[in-house]
């Protein structure tokens, strides 16, 4: 078949696909919090039914895959990356990209055997298989640390309102409302908890096990422990936010004086991974004589390996540079 012709075929059906996704998730009338509210209670009770809302399909499809157990950690890793998308979606879009990224593999080699068009797709779809988790951790990451950075002017926030007489869950609605996003909105959904009758322990939880933050752990224990046995929840957090600020600030010098060992260590095991890719594609010949008989010897059990200890040890390099890295505060 004409590769033009397959890439246009290829094309046209992830734009189709595209195209659903983004009406039924427009058509949609459940807001975002009712979306996320229950997401992470401990319930056993099975979902709304969503009636005439969205494609019948996707939702049944949608709730299937949310009861297993593959499915309710993927609901809270994009719970915890802030993406509005379904567990069904990302699947969705895990094999789109799985498809894609393996046929741009296969028409960049179609030129050469089958074997090696076969092995370049192989290549792409690993590649578009894994993208879009890479693509969550990292929308995890950086959410966790501006939730972190905004954590001190919360408190702060939090220490004048009960000062000026707010009670507790006034002063988390003003937080809510003044501070910037990320902590805003999820300040907004403990609200939200509480005021359909979950208690504040319980939304609590639910706050930290959206944000897996050691500093918001010790806020957290503070205003539980405060509820029990009483006292000045103001001069806790005021004690708490100066504690956190002083970490943040000292998190930050690190980063900095670790940059360049992180950096290196990234960027020089990434480095023979993506050479080895560019070199698959621009000569696969030059590649796949490393796994070449030479005079009746099994050469490709050599290459093979060779493959796995050159792996295993840029692995353990990385890992090795990540822990000197790694600097607990």
């Amino acid at each position: 078949m004409d590769p033009v012709l397959i890439l246009a075929i290829g094309g046209t059906a992830l734009l189709a696909l595209l195209i659903v996704g983004a009406v039924v998730t427009v058509i949609s009338d459940r807001s975002l919090v009712e979306d996320r509210l229950g997401k992470f209670l401990d319930e056993d009770k099975p979902a709304v039914d969503g009636g005439d809302r969205g494609s019948i399909v996707t939702e049944w499809l949608n709730r299937k895959v949310t009861r297993s157990s593959w499915g309710d950690r993927v609901a809270r890793e994009l719970a915890r990356a802030d993406m509005k998308l379904k567990v069904a979606e990302y699947y969705a879009l895990m094999f789109i990209s799985t498809i894609t990224v393996g046929l741009a593999g296969y028409l960049l080699q179609s030129s050469g055997q089958p074997t090696q068009r076969m092995i370049s797709a192989a290549i792409g779809a690993v590649i578009g298989f894994f993208a879009p988790r890479f693509y969550v951790k990292r929308m995890q990451t950086q959410r966790l640390h501006r939730f972190n950075d905004q954590l001190s002017d919360m408190l702060n926030l939090m220490v004048n309102g009960l000062r000026a007489g707010y009670s507790t869950t006034q002063a988390m609605e003003a937080v809510s409302r003044e501070l910037p996003s990320p902590i805003s909105d999820e300040f907004r959904r403990l609200v939200q908890e509480m005021q359909i009758g979950i208690p504040m322990e319980k939304a609590l939880d639910n706050l930290l096990r959206r944000i897996p933050s050691d500093d918001l752990d010790f806020v957290v224990t503070a205003i539980n422990v405060q509820r029990e046995v009483g006292g000045n929840l103001s001069e806790i957090l005021d004690t708490i936010s100066f504690t956190i600020r002083e970490r943040v600030r000292i998190k930050g010098e690190m980063r900095v004086l670790t940059a360049s060992v992180r950096t290196s260590g990234t960027v020089l095991s990434l480095i023979p991974v993506f050479l080895t890719i560019a070199l698959w594609f621009v000569s696969p010949e030059y590649i796949g004589s490393f796994f070449d008989d030479i005079g009746g010897i099994p050469q490709p059990l050599c290459g093979i390996a060779a493959v796995v200890t050159i792996v295993g040890m840029i692995a353990s390099g990385y890992f090795v540079m990540m822990k000197i890295a790694d600097i607990e505060v």
